[in-house]
């Protein structure tokens, strides 16, 4: 591509007195990592490439799916089924020939984050579990690489810069000094289970990538100790600032052999608890025993089961329904996700402690997908 069409592509932001050709050249520099090709990552590697980031990875071991494309604009429906980050860096391709794309289809965690990470210069959280927002926070802690977080559920979302100086040299807080330890997985729902409305990602993954650029061009102030929070019913922005936690590096690891040998899932509650059945133990435990199957999802939510016999006790009234529930039988409460019946085991355990009850890991998604892949 010639000079003059380089120019061309970028002449709306070159001609911005603040930026000039100085930013645009940093741009083309720069090295911008994007974990998660969903929600967030989507609209933020969508403007990063259309900025002109010379190098941009995409991490992401998932494919597309049709429940994806409400609000993952990236991707059509002749995409489903495919990896994502190919598709992703597929596309980007063609709609920006001068950028470079790095592909990693796989999960990112403690044997290859420091690798990958190791290698750009900012770092932009497009994920959505605890888990790895904690691992990709300690990599990039380690390895002093400005993090860009992003969250959203239903109607709000949040962004925010980790690891990054202020101008006035103040260092920079860390996703540990804002969640010195992470919640409940069994209190915090998905957006699976609660919803989003498709444009919030939208609005959050671009603010993600505005905060890229900032870091990368010097222009503007970046959000750096700070968390904006943004509530689109009722358009309403606020401001928190984060400050260093006194307790936050506990349970940090404090080099690679210790980073490489945490276990983040097991720090964030999610490895299978005993109380916990796996989709295969559920299936055994249908052909040999009567169960007490007790779906906690509420009443108008889909798929309604057909494959084996259950109750429907929404969680949202589960303690005014939790004296009728029999204890003689062995229970087993279901939900999409598993999170919401893990509460319901939770609330009965407290009446009745000696009660045979069990909550299914993975929720109805994994099971159906378990069936699936047997099919």
């Amino acid at each position: 591509m010639g000079q003059s069409n380089t120019y061309r592509r970028y002449e709306r932001q070159i001609v911005l007195k603040e930026f000039g050709t100085a930013a645009q050249e940093k741009l083309f520099h720069a090295k911008v990592l994007v974990v998660g090709a969903g929600g967030l990552g989507c609209p933020a590697l969508q403007y990063l490439t259309a900025a002109g980031i010379g190098y941009i990875g995409i991490v992401d071991f998932d494919k597309v799916e049709l429940s994806n494309l409400q609000r993952q604009v990236l991707f059509a429906v002749d995409d489903i089924g495919k990896p994502k980050a190919i598709v992703a860096a597929e596309k980007l391709k063609l709609f920006n020939p001068e950028i470079q794309f790095s592909v990693f289809e796989k999960k990112l965690g403690t044997a290859n984050a420091l690798d990958i990470i190791v290698g750009f210069d900012v770092v932009i959280d497009g994920t959505d579990n605890f888990a790895t927002r904690y691992l990709m926070n300690d990599a990039c802690v380690l390895l002093g690489k400005p993090l860009i977080y992003g969250a959203v559920l239903r109607f709000e979302g949040q962004v925010g810069v980790f690891n990054f100086p202020e101008r006035d040299g103040t260092p920079g807080t860390n996703y540990r000094d804002l969640f010195p330890q992470p919640p409940d997985p069994a209190t915090v729902p998905s957006c699976n289970e609660a919803g989003v409305l498709g444009i919030l990602p939208g609005i959050i993954g671009t603010m993600q990538a505005a905060e890229a650029i900032k870091i990368i061009t010097g222009i503007g102030r970046p959000l750096c100790n700070t968390i904006v929070s943004y509530n689109m019913l009722d358009n309403i922005y606020y401001e928190c600032m984060v400050s260093p936690a006194d307790n936050n590096d506990i349970n940090f690891p404090k080099s690679k052999e210790a980073f490489e040998s945490f276990n983040y899932e097991w720090f964030c509650g999610i490895t299978q608890l005993p109380n916990e059945i796996s989709t295969e133990e559920f299936d055994e435990l249908l052909k040999k025993e009567k169960l007490n199957i007790i779906d906690v999802r509420e009443t108008d939510e889909l798929p309604v089961i057909h494959e084996f016999p259950c109750s429907r006790i929404p969680l949202s009234r589960f303690d005014e329904s939790i004296s009728a529930i029999g204890s003689k039988e062995k229970i087993v409460f279901i939900c999409k996700s598993g999170k919401r019946s893990l509460s319901a085991l939770k609330l009965l355990n407290e009446k009745y402690p000696d009660c045979r009850a069990y909550s299914l890991k993975g929720g109805l998604d994994e099971w159906k997908l378990k069936i699936h892949l047997k099919k």
